[in-house]
Order: C-alpha cells, then sequence, then structure tokens
C-alpha cells in the first residue's frame, strides 16, 4: 500500500483556523499553521518542503494577517492568496459558508452543505 502524496497546502495562522478549514474542505489537503509569526529559518524550510505544490494563503484580514501576507507574497511568489471578507476579520469567525466559497473559488473541495 502506497501513501498518496498531498500535492494541496494551505498555509493559515493558527490552530482555530485550522479547525475552521478542516471542518469544510473535503479533499485531503496539508495545512500548516504559523501561529501569527514565522522565523526565517522555518520558511527556509517551508520553501523547501513546498516546492512543487500548490501553495495557498488564507489569513485574517488585520494588520498581523496582512503583514504575513506580505512576506509569502516575497518568499512564495507562486503560492495563491485567499481572502477573508473584511466584515468578518478572522478567518476562525467567519462562517463556514463563507470559508466554503473561498476555498472552493480556488478550486478546493468543500462540503456542499456550507454552499
Amino acid at each position: 500500500m502506497s501513501l498518496v502524496e498531498v500535492e494541496k497546502v494551505l498555509i493559515v495562522e493558527g490552530k482555530s483556523d485550522k479547525k475552521k478549514v478542516l471542518n469544510v474542505v473535503t479533499e485531503p489537503i496539508e495545512i500548516i499553521c504559523t501561529n501569527g509569526t514565522i522565523s526565517i529559518t522555518k520558511m527556509d524550510e517551508l520553501i523547501d518542503e513546498l516546492f512543487l505544490k500548490e501553495v495557498y494563503i488564507l489569513v485574517d484580514s488585520d494588520d498581523a494577517g496582512e503583514r504575513l501576507r506580505k512576506l509569502f507574497k516575497r518568499e512564495f511568489p507562486e503560492a495563491s492568496h485567499l481572502y477573508i471578507d473584511r466584515a468578518y476579520r478572522e478567518v476562525a469567525t467567519a462562517p463556514d459558508h463563507h470559508v466554503a466559497s473561498v476555498l472552493l473559488s480556488a478550486n478546493i473541495d468543500v462540503n456542499a452543505k456550507f454552499l
């Protein structure tokens, strides 16, 4: 039996964001939490680890999230950036249907009950 390599990777800020995403997705996707910040060493490791994978960035619509997004735009220019509506501010507190529609727009399979 061989393991299936996960080709899609979603980078979020925290564990509550990861939990929210796991609640709505239906396809295998690796979710990496930055815990709001990321060191240069960890960023270098991610660059090596995520080479040839589809990388998506989903961070909060606040100052900390925007700083993190700017860093990822510089270090991962090929990554796709997904945006939560500013009205919700945080991934973790956005309604499931909104998170599902954001993920679906990036061709990430989600549970149809959230659409």
